[in-house]
C-alpha cells in the first residue's frame, strides 16, 4: 500500500512532507535538549526516525526519478526552516539580557522592575564615557516585552542577548509578573 502511494505521482510530495516533518522534529529535539528539556528527546526521536526511514527508503527506491530526489532534498531544507521557526515560537528556556545605555539606565531599570522583572544595574565606562549597565534574566518568551521597554527609554541602547543554561536561587520563579 505505502509503496504504491510513494511510487505514484504524489510520491515526491509525500517524501517532501515526511522529510519536512522529520527534519523539523530533529531540529526541535536538539534545540529542546540543549535548553535542558531532555525528557522530550526520546519521544520526538522515535517519530523522527520513523519518518526518516519512510522518506529515505522511498527516495532510494526511486533514485531514477528526479522529482523524488528533489522532494527529499527540498523536504530537508524546508524542515530545517520550519524546525527553527517552531523553536523560536515556543521560546523555551531562559535569556540573559544585558543593556548598556548612555543616559537612561536607572529609569529603564526602574521601569523593568515595575513590570515585574528582577534587574541588576551598575555603572560602567564605555568607549565614549560613562554608561549604565542593566542586567536581567527572564524566560525567552518575555524578551520582546523587555526589548520594547528598553526601546521606549533608549532606542540607541546597546543590547546583548544570551541563552542562560539555568539559574539557582533568586527571584525569577518566586512571583508572577504583571
Amino acid at each position: 500500500m505505502l509503496e504504491s502511494l510513494f511510487a505514484g505521482p504524489w510520491g515526491p510530495l509525500l517524501i517532501f512532507v515526511a522529510r519536512l516533518i522529520d527534519v523539523a522534529m530533529a531540529t526541535l529535539r536538539m534545540m529542546l535538549s540543549m535548553r535542558g528539556i531532555r525528557w522530550s528527546a526520546p519521544l520526538i526521536g522515535f517519530f523522527e526516525a520513523l519518518l526518516w526511514v519512510l522518506a529515505v527508503g522511498s527516495a532510494i527506491r526511486h533514485l531514477d526519478s528526479p522529482l523524488h530526489v528533489i522532494g527529499y532534498a527540498g523536504g530537508f531544507a524546508a524542515g530545517s526552516y520550519v524546525g527553527l521557526w517552531i523553536e523560536a515560537r515556543l521560546a523555551v528556556g531562559l535569556a540573559t539580557v544585558r543593556i548598556i545605555s548612555t543616559h537612561a539606565g536607572v529609569e529603564m531599570a526602574d521601569a523593568l522592575r515595575g513590570r515585574g522583572y528582577g534587574v541588576t544595574e551598575f555603572s560602567g565606562q564605555g568607549r565614549d564615557g560613562p554608561v549604565e549597565v542593566v542586567y536581567t534574566v527572564s524566560p525567552r518568551r518575555q524578551v520582546p516585552d523587555i526589548l520594547r521597554e528598553v526601546d521606549s527609554w533608549d532606542p540607541e541602547a546597546f543590547v546583548t542577548l544570551e541563552q542562560a543554561q539555568g539559574i539557582e536561587r533568586g527571584w525569577l520563579f518566586q512571583r508572577r509578573r504583571k
